[in-house]
């Protein structure tokens, strides 16, 4: 019986330690300044405009992942929902946030986020962002696979069936 035990020990010892070591040699560390970010368009998503530059994981896939979104000066995001929270940093200009069906920029309730305002979005919470005259850059980050639900299909620049709005 003791060997069994000791055996059974040995396998999950074993199992657990291969494990974290498939999972250490496929991810890698990321060290990046700013500067060091590979912008590119952002998914068709969001309105044309904004930038995207991946950090860490795939904002694609069932995993974590880390994103830096760059909006230009007078930018709207509509009324939308996400199936998973959304954690967002702000890592420059301002971004304001409000909550609800329609965007407004003047809900009494909507909060400007300035350099280092964070904001979580509960899943399948309706809500809208907008800025007003700077660019601004956030991170967002969070399990993904990262994806937007508009809250009117006539706000879905995926719905646009290939016109820029």
């Amino acid at each position: 019986m003791k060997t069994l035990l000791s055996a059974l020990a040995a396998t999950v010892l074993l199992c657990v330690g291969s494990g974290a070591a498939t999972r250490a040699q496929s991810q890698s560390h990321v060290i990046q300044t700013p500067d060091e970010a590979q912008w590119g368009p952002a998914p068709p998503m969001l309105r044309a405009g904004a930038q995207i530059a991946v950090l860490a994981g795939d904002p694609t896939k069932p995993v974590p992942y880390a994103i830096r979104l760059k909006f230009p000066a007078n930018y709207e995001i509509p009324a939308h929902s996400h199936p998973i929270d959304e954690h967002v940093v702000v890592v420059s200009g301002a971004l304001t946030f409000g909550m609800g069906d329609k965007l407004s920029r003047e809900a009494a309730t909507n909060k400007t986020l300035a350099t280092g305002g964070f904001a979580l979005m509960p899943a399948n919470m309706n809500h809208f962002a907008y800025t007003t005259t700077d660019e601004t850059t956030i991170v967002l980050y969070g399990q993904g696979p990262v994806e937007f639900k508009y809250v009117n299909p006539v706000d879905d620049p995926r719905n646009a069936h290939g016109a820029t709005k």
